[in-house]
């Protein structure tokens, strides 16, 4: 049986989710997203990915600023919905919100709660050097990601994986996932299962600040990193006044000063061990493997990075 859903949602993340629901033949009462943001050099506004395919489907789309105000809650709950089905939509959801359809506020989370609370489960798990990370699929309450678990499936992080690469294989398994939870709740053959108390960790936003490679890290965690940081917010370092993005990297074993380039291939030694960058970046240039990069701009060994 069809439900009537109302998605939450705002970036790429959540495009999937939306579209497999669509396919599952559940109807798709309204879509809440984020107002379009000035973005670009003109700085005109451009909606966020959610608005632009749910007006493609034809779906009514509001994007309001905030869910806190009267009028607001009160739209919402005058759609009558099955549920509403929240995909990091980037706004706090009220309790009068959570609670105005009839089988609540369901929310696609991309870690294996209770590890990975937070605004950037993805890219902290990495960071971490988790061995997995996954999907829970969520009965929503006020607190930060708090509820009963409903659905979660896991993935490997290996050592090749990315932010980014990691964000798209979650993003398609959530969107398998929700179709089943919503099954499952109709069928009445899942149980919410509340969290464990023990191994919570939170996932706090990210911010540019993190981006500079400090070389008194561990080079493993340097390298770390450089993955999950892709595509956003990068990692570099200074060079003759350039930041020099660093967009893949690997371990070495070479031993020095931390900062110090230790030889001819750009090899920089680390708290711990050194880090090899494989593919560089200069500030308005292409992307580069570092053999081509110290053609064009030669870091010598001996020099000393900040």
């Amino acid at each position: 049986m069809a439900l009537s859903i109302a998605f939450m949602g705002s970036p790429d993340f959540s495009v999937p989710a939306l579209t497999a629901l669509h396919n599952a033949g559940h109807k798709i009462s309204a879509v809440y997203c984020q107002p379009p943001r000035p973005a670009g050099r003109g700085q005109k506004e451009r909606p966020c990915p959610i608005d632009r395919i749910a007006r493609q489907f034809g779906f009514p789309v509001f994007t309001p600023s905030t869910l806190n105000d009267h009028s607001t809650c009160q739209e919402f709950t005058d759609l009558n919905l099955d549920v509403a089905v929240v995909a990091a939509y980037g706004l706090i959801v009220p309790k009068a919100i959570l609670q105005a359809p009839r089988l609540g506020c369901i929310n696609i989370h991309a870690s294996l709660l209770p590890r990975w609370r937070g605004a950037a489960p993805i890219q902290r798990a990495i960071l971490a050097n988790d061995s997995e990370s996954g999907i829970t699929i969520m009965q929503m309450d006020e607190g930060l990601d708090t509820g009963p678990t409903l659905l979660s499936d896991k993935v490997p992080i290996m050592p090749a994986t990315t932010g980014e690469t990691l964000h798209d294989t979650l993003s398609v398994l959530g969107s398998s996932l929700i179709v089943d939870a919503l099954a499952g709740l109709q069928e009445k053959t899942i149980t919410a299962t509340p969290q464990p108390n023990e191994g919570i960790t939170y996932a706090k936003k990210l911010d540019q600040t993190e981006s500079l490679l400090d070389w008194q890290k561990s080079a493993k965690n340097l390298e770390s990193q450089i993955r999950a940081f892709i595509p956003w917010p990068g990692s570099w370092f200074q060079y003759n006044g350039e930041r020099i993005k660093v967009l893949a990297a690997s371990q070495a074993e070479n031993t020095g000063s931390p900062g110090t380039v230790v030889d001819n291939q750009l090899t920089i030694a680390c708290g711990d061990g050194s880090l090899r960058p494989l593919k560089l970046q200069r500030p308005g240039k292409r992307a580069m493997t570092t053999k081509d990069f110290l053609h064009g701009c030669p870091i010598p060994a001996g020099t000393k990075l900040p």
